[in-house]
């Protein structure tokens, strides 16, 4: 009897050990809108709620728009028993006010922290506190939480993720947990287990074709798409769509690029002050549903030719969406056979086009005809023709 005893507790003990993420919490890639790209630093609860506002009455919402997350910078010292303090002259109200407010905006709340002992911007992070932080944010009705990776020196990155995705877990409120570690130790190869989604590179510029932007990151996903899938997702970083570094061109093709992608969708911009025109990219439900389409695959490089790329995305229906991406900075001519094979090179598999496909274009909300002939035409520099095919 006491062996049976001893050999149950040791397997309760076993199961408690092998602690996982919350399940089934981001089946689709989250969308949000992150206050940093923009704001930086310098954000406080009525810059926070101005955006609640906006994300609830522009559309986004309706759109699958869901988190308002809060960048560094809240937190401003922790108190005598280790809980973290937010700083009162930004957030006077108080966390938890805040969470009910965007909460009452029919949104969800989420927060920022950092796996190092201070956060980027030095304010107290996250470690040897994983318990008081995750109790903290649960008590708040935190429903999204970005953790950082600075000031970690000494560190390991899996031991100090899960130490806090099993503290979210004991905390005992499903919290969406994304690892912002930049890719610095492949994450896509770990954390499966232990975060929503993982960054898999170093922060966004607002460049297009210069710098750490657009392109470089969008090549950067490339060798690591196959770890792509429902709960599990790649995350390119935060988009910088409608921002001063980008052109109304560019962030189109931007947004493109990350529905391709099956990318986390969470917004950088002030989404109070944009443009119309920008506000119907951020909100085009086609785009949208290419990018929140169940499958959860990322593109792969189809052909390229005449310095035209195109990428091509199996879909759930059958369908495929399909990107010609122009990355000079002029004009190129498109003469296209839909009639030609696309092999997946990651999945083993192949995709053969005929002709009994309709084409939709994406932008420019019009029928294209079907795939039984060429699809010609010109793509502007630094522009993308995006379309979907459906089997007729």
């Amino acid at each position: 009897m006491y062996k049976q005893y001893t050999l149950l507790l040791c397997m309760i003990l076993a199961l408690a050990l092998q602690a996982q993420k919350y399940p089934g919490l981001a089946p689709t890639p989250p969308m949000g809108w992150n206050s940093w790209n923009y704001f930086n630093c310098n954000i406080n609860e009525d810059k926070v709620k101005r955006m609640a506002d906006a994300m609830a009455a522009n559309g986004m919402k309706d759109a699958g728009y869901q988190y308002i997350v809060i960048d560094d910078c809240w937190q401003i010292s922790r108190d005598k028993d280790g809980y973290v303090i937010a700083d009162e002259a930004k957030f006077p109200s108080g966390i938890k006010a805040l969470a009910d407010y965007i909460h009452s905006k029919g949104l969800k709340f989420g927060i920022y922290s950092c796996g190092g002992r201070l956060t980027c911007q030095h304010r107290p992070g996250g470690a040897g506190y994983e318990a008081k932080d995750a109790q903290r944010y649960a008590e708040w009705g935190v429903d999204y939480l970005k953790y950082d990776w600075c000031n970690s020196e000494g560190m390991t990155s899996q031991v100090q993720y899960s130490t806090m995705r099993d503290a979210l877990h004991r905390a005992g409120r499903p919290i969406v947990f994304s690892l912002c570690e930049w890719g610095s130790t492949k994450p896509w190869l770990w954390a499966d287990t232990v975060g929503h989604l993982w960054r898999t590179t170093g922060d966004i510029q607002d460049r297009f074709a210069k710098g750490h932007g657009v392109l470089k990151i969008f090549d950067e996903q490339a060798p690591i798409r196959q770890y792509n899938k429902p709960n599990s997702w790649n995350d390119p970083d935060m988009l910088e769509v409608g921002n001063i570094g980008l052109t109304y061109t560019e962030s189109k093709s931007h947004f493109t690029l990350w529905c391709m992608m099956a990318a986390p969708l969470m917004a950088g911009n002030n989404l109070h002050a944009m443009n119309e025109k920008i506000l119907k990219v951020l909100t085009n439900k086609n785009a949208i549903a290419v990018d929140q389409d169940k499958l959860g695959i990322q593109c792969f490089l189809w052909t390229k030719a005449n310095g035209i790329e195109a990428w091509i995305k199996p879909m759930a229906d059958g369908g495929y969406a399909v990107c010609f991406l122009n990355r000079s900075g002029t004009a190129a001519a498109l003469d296209f056979n839909w009639q030609q094979v696309a092999n997946d090179p990651d999945f083993k598999k192949t995709y053969q086009i005929d002709g009994s496909y309709s084409i939709f274009d994406v932008w420019g909300d019009k029928d294209l005809g079907i795939t039984a002939q060429n699809i010609k035409g010109s793509i502007k520099g630094q522009d993308v023709l995006f379309v979907i095919l459906k089997k007729k």
